[in-house]
């Protein structure tokens, strides 16, 4: 007998709720919830009346996010070679997108390569934003020129994530990290993806936190290899 389109969708707009909550997610996932509770919220939410099939549908979806799937163990065999690199007084100054400021960018590149010092630059259709040294900051405007700045952000702090190579071929990796950080909280200024590297830029008043939830991931997915072996 074939099921009930009806309940296909509740089922499935349950799912979408419960992704759309990560706090939620996260103790559906664990079994730490009540469902008929859930239930009741989602029902309100949604502007729905059938609470068994709700309650069914968080049930099921439950059963499904308590086992650790394969593309979630990539995951976490990638975390679990990764390690943290952390640099302080960093500064972000971003200019308007504009074709004088990438040649006059250009310059300076060459220059910073000859001192051996590190910028991360990212183009936008509207901006260009560029990542350095807070003792940079000041040759970065003269170069790009005040009339073209758009925002400069100082008091930052540079989180760097080092994987392994598999990182280039495995989805999601990057999307654990951010839900993690922003669970607790964390507002993330910038992040920028190099290669291997998954670089969080955070304000000096989340690095600590921030430091330790990347770390926590870290350990977590380390433990979690180890109990699947």
């Amino acid at each position: 007998m074939p099921k009930s389109p009806v309940k296909e969708s509740l089922a499935e707009r349950t799912r979408v709720y419960i992704d759309a909550h990560p706090s939620i997610k996260d103790c559906v996932s664990k079994g730490l919830i009540n469902y008929s509770s859930l239930a009741r919220m989602i029902m309100k939410d949604l502007g729905v009346d059938n609470e068994e099939a709700v309650m069914i549908a968080c049930r099921r979806y439950s059963s499904k996010l308590s086992v650790t799937t394969d593309h979630e163990l990539s995951i976490l065999k990638i975390l679990k070679d990764s390690r943290l690199e952390m640099r302080t007084k960093t500064c972000i100054v971003t200019a308007k997108n504009d074709w004088s400021v990438l040649h006059k960018m250009d310059n300076l590149f060459k220059d910073l390569w000859n001192e051996d010092s590190i910028m991360q630059c990212v183009q936008s259709a509207s901006a260009v934003t560029i990542i350095a040294d807070t003792r940079l900051k000041d040759r970065i405007i003269d170069t790009v020129g005040r009339f073209n700045l758009i925002k400069v952000r100082e008091n930052l702090v540079e989180i760097a994530v080092k994987s392994p190579e598999k990182i280039v071929d495995t989805s999601g990796v990057i999307a654990y990290l951010i839900t993690n950080l922003s669970d607790a909280g964390i507002n993330i200024e910038e992040t920028v993806s190099c290669h291997t590297d998954t670089i969080f830029i955070v304000g000096e008043s989340d690095m600590i936190n921030a430091y330790s939830v990347l770390t926590k991931c870290i350990q977590s997915a380390e433990d979690t290899i180890v109990g699947e072996q």
